[in-house]
Parts: C-alpha cells; sequence; structure tokens
C-alpha cells in the first residue's frame, strides 16, 4: 500500500523523525529537482539510502577511500563491479514499476561483493554507514520536493540497521561545520581552479601541494579529496584562504551533480507542518553556524552510529540478525601536455574516427597526459606495444578488426596484463558489457560522452 501527501513547512529531518518513531517499515522516496532520494526503513531504522545521481560514483568513491580497510576490493573488483551491476537506473524503475519496493542497484552490488567474500559484515556495515551519511546529508538540503512511501510486506534484504535519530545528528553537524565556508563552498562538487596569475601576499603557489595543484583541472572537491586522500572538509579548509584571495576560483558542478541541493544560510527552526493528499513539500534544513570545521579521518572506522544488527547474506538473501557494538587524420600522432614534475601519463586512443580522436585529445590535452591517437585499427597492437600507455581508450565498431578482438590481443601479451582498457562505444546493450568483461575491458565510456565523463574514467583508473 502506498501513501502520499503535501507537506508544507515539515522539514526533511522532521519527516525521517517522525518515521523512526512509529517505527515503520517503508521505503520513503522523495523527488526534487529530477532527483530521487530512496530511503528504506526497517521498524524506524535505516537500512539503506541511495539518490539518483551517480550511484557507482557514489560507491565508488567510498569503495576506493576506504580501500586500506577493504583490501580484497581491488582495482579489477571494483572495474567487474561496475560492469556487472551499472546500467540505466531509469530503465531499472521502469521494469520494476509494479514491485512495491526497487532494490537499488548499488545495494545489489554491496551484496554481492559480500556473497563473493570481497566484504564481511563488518566491512559492510562500514561502507554502508558512510554511503548512508552522505545520502542523508544531501536529503536533509532538499528545500521542497514530492514524495511517496512505500508499505510493504517486500523488504529490502538487511545487512545492517542504523539507529535514525543518530545518523541525523551526526549529518546535521557535518552541515553545521560547513556553514564555516558560506558562501564560498555551497556544493562538495564544486570544482576548484588554480589562477596562476593570482598571488597570496606573503605567499607563493608552490606552497599548494603538488599533487593538488596537478589534479585541479576540472575534479570537484570531492573527487579530489579522493585522491588526495583526504576528507573533503579537511580540503576545504586549505583551500580556503585561496578561494578568499581569489588565486583559486570555484567552477559550479558539472551535470548531473548540479542538481543536487546546495548548502544556504540558516533558516528558521519553527517544525511546524500540515498535511494534504498527492503531493509532498519540505522545507529546507540547516542548522547553525560553527566557528570551525572538525575534520575526520581519511580512513573512516566503524562509528557508533547506531546499535547495528547485521545479517549473514546467502545467495538466497537469507538474514539472521546479530548485533556489533560499533558501527586527427593521420594514422599517429602525438600531443603532449604540460610538463609538470609530477607523472606525465600516457593514454593512447584508437578509433577510426577523426572526429572522436580529435575530441579525446581536446579533452585530454590541458591535462597532464601524453595522448596518442591511432585512426588505423589494423596497427594499433605493434604501435600500443611501442608506446607502453598507462591507459587505453578503445572504440569497440572499426573496420578490420572489432574492439572486442582487439582488447583479447592486447590482453595475451603479459605487458598489459593490468593495464586499463577502455571500450568507447555508441551501443549501450548489456551483452556489449558482459562480452567487454569476458575479453578484459576495465571499463565502458558511451558516445557521446563529457570532458567531465572522460575525465572521470580516467581519474578512475590511473589514481
Amino acid at each position: 500500500m502506498n501513501h502520499s501527501g503535501t507537506f508544507t513547512t515539515l522539514r526533511p529531518q522532521s519527516l525521517l523523525r517522525q518515521l523512526a518513531s512509529c517505527l515503520d517499515t517503508t521505503c520513503l522516496q522523495v523527488v526534487s529537482n529530477f532527483v530521487t532520494w530512496s530511503i528504506y526503513l526497517e521498524n524506524g531504522t535505516i537500512t539503506y539510502a541511495t539518490h539518483t545521481v551517480e550511484p557507482f560514483d557514489r560507491l565508488e568513491r567510498h569503495l576506493r577511500r576506504l580501500s586500506q580497510q577493504f583490501p580484497l576490493v581491488t582495482p579489477q573488483v571494483r572495474v567487474q563491479l561496475r560492469l556487472l551491476f551499472e546500467t540505466d537506473l531509469y530503465k531499472q524503475i521502469n521494469e520494476q514499476q509494479d514491485a512495491d519496493i526497487i532494490q537499488p542497484q548499488d545495494y545489489q552490488a554491496i551484496q554481492w561483493l559480500i556473497n563473493q567474500k570481497y566484504l564481511d559484515q563488518q566491512q559492510a556495515t562500514v561502507l554502508i554507514q558512510e554511503l548512508v551519511k552522505e545520502v542523508i546529508e544531501s536529503f536533509l538540503l532538499i528545500n521542497t520536493a514530492n514524495y511517496e512511501l512505500s508499505d510493504s510486506s517486500q523488504k529490502l534484504p538487511v545487512i545492517c540497521r542504523l539507529d535514525t535519530p543518530k545518523v541525523i545528528e551526526r549529518c546535521q553537524k557535518r552541515l553545521q561545520n560547513w556553514q564555516t565556508y558560506l558562501p564560498k563552498f555551497t556544493s562538495p562538487y564544486q570544482r576548484p581552479y588554480l589562477l596562476l596569475n593570482h598571488t597570496i601576499p606573503g605567499k607563493t603557489s608552490p606552497e599548494l601541494q603538488p599533487q593538488l595543484t596537478y589534479w585541479m583541472k576540472g575534479f570537484s572537491l570531492r573527487h579530489l579529496a579522493v585522491i588526495m586522500n583526504q576528507d573533503e572538509m579537511q580540503l576545504a579548509q586549505y583551500l580556503y584562504p585561496y578561494i578568499i584571495t581569489g588565486e583559486i576560483i570555484l567552477h559550479e558542478p558539472d551535470p548531473p551533480f548540479d542538481q543536487l541541493p546546495k548548502r544556504v544560510t540558516e533558516l528558521s527552526d519553527t517544525p511546524e507542518y500540515t498535511t494534504a493528499l498527492l503531493e509532498k513539500k519540505l522545507v529546507e534544513t540547516v542548522v547553525e553556524l560553527s566557528s570551525n570545521a572538525t575534520p575526520i579521518t581519511p580512513i573512516v572506522e566503524i562509528e557508533n552510529v547506531a546499535i547495528v544488527k547485521r545479517s549473514q547474506i546467502s545467495t538466497s538473501t537469507t538474514a539472521t540478525n546479530k548485533e556489533l557494538n560499533n558501527t586527427n587524420s593521420s594514422p599517429e600522432r602525438v600531443i603532449p601536455a604540460t610538463v609538470t614534475p609530477e607523472k606525465l601519463y600516457k593514454i593512447v586512443s584508437v578509433d577510426d574516427s577523426p572526429t572522436i580522436l580529435k575530441e579525446i585529445s581536446y579533452f585530454l590535452e590541458t591535462e597532464n597526459f601524453t595522448v596518442i591517437t591511432i585512426s588505423d585499427p589494423l596497427k594499433a597492437a605493434m604501435s600500443i606495444i611501442r608506446h607502453k600507455p598507462d591507459l587505453i581508450l578503445l572504440d569497440l565498431n572499426m573496420a578490420g578488426i572489432d574492439g572486442y578482438e582487439l582488447c583479447r590481443i592486447i590482453r595475451n601479451n603479459s605487458m598489459f596484463k593490468n593495464t586499463p582498457i577502455i571500450f568507447v562505444t555508441g551501443s549501450k546493450g548489456i551483452v556489449d558489457k558482459v562480452k567487454a568483461r569476458l575479453v578484459g575491458a576495465s571499463g565502458y565510456l558511451t558516445k557521446p560522452f563529457t570532458r567531465a565523463e572522460l575525465l572521470k574514467m580516467v581519474f578512475m583508473h590511473l589514481t
């Protein structure tokens, strides 16, 4: 049974607290600015939370950030995970529209990691805690939204249960600390750029971490924090003086991250609300300004977010509850990028379309890469052996030899056993992803792609 309504002045955390206090078992789905938040509750505790803006980017970031705690989740496992589970989320919703509870594909991916013994229950709990906190933090910033509550006996298979009030409290404290950096930082997806013609009195640009200046060319604060192995608030603290003086400028988030709510100044604290049928509006919640920010450690240990009950996940998703106390037109062309003291990555792009090769070169030539474009796929294998690239971008549908066969040939050379190979294609079929995985592909980039999407793929495999 589904319930919907209109909340005119009820703040998001008040809604969540109300569901928790009623010990509801439901899926709360909230839609705002074309983004859908799904929060799964069982007896008032949160079992999972996600939203539709790049859920696998979110999962990838946290798996990378927690990689020291998850030694079995190697880069190869993360690639396999995305090839197995990452599909069009809206297609998934349409295909399961008759189901009362839609099991998110990122949650299925976590279950797969457990079933394949890449994660144990305690590690999965840590991962889910971090994912839930990020999602709830953005949920608390929603201004207006529609909602639906799904009341069903079909429940999400439980890995852990998080205490809802404690999750809300930790997210509010985090948002409170971010108030220090308003109005400069309004989103973790803002993109810092270094302006070389600006100087800070008494300081010079070399004082910035060299690795940071190396990557500060389009990545968001949130993604930079993963690259630098720092908490994003710690990184914001470090960059803030340079932003104030204008040496670093902040660009707005790239799509689709620009659809997520932004942090604003504090609003009234009166939690009055009314209810009506058909739709629901949520008034933004913002906490008080803090005088300083408290960073957390890059590698997060299990926190006391909740008394977490965990369950063994088998292939049949049977749960047994336990408790945790803590919780170009020429055949080949080389385009050098700006020389820096950091490593200069070499990327080979193989495509029989000069337009695509030119586009890839344009997207990467301002970065710290050497881009080698190859328009004759029959000569690609020998050229790749000669150049020994750090990453290979490979078109699937080429004359003479397709990308699958070329990938197989490359992988048969032990020199390229661990070299990332990214397929670039206009096909979105699931069969293509299966074939790509079987021949050893590391990733899948669909045409047409943006510069941000290409850089994200490079970031995923080279950092």
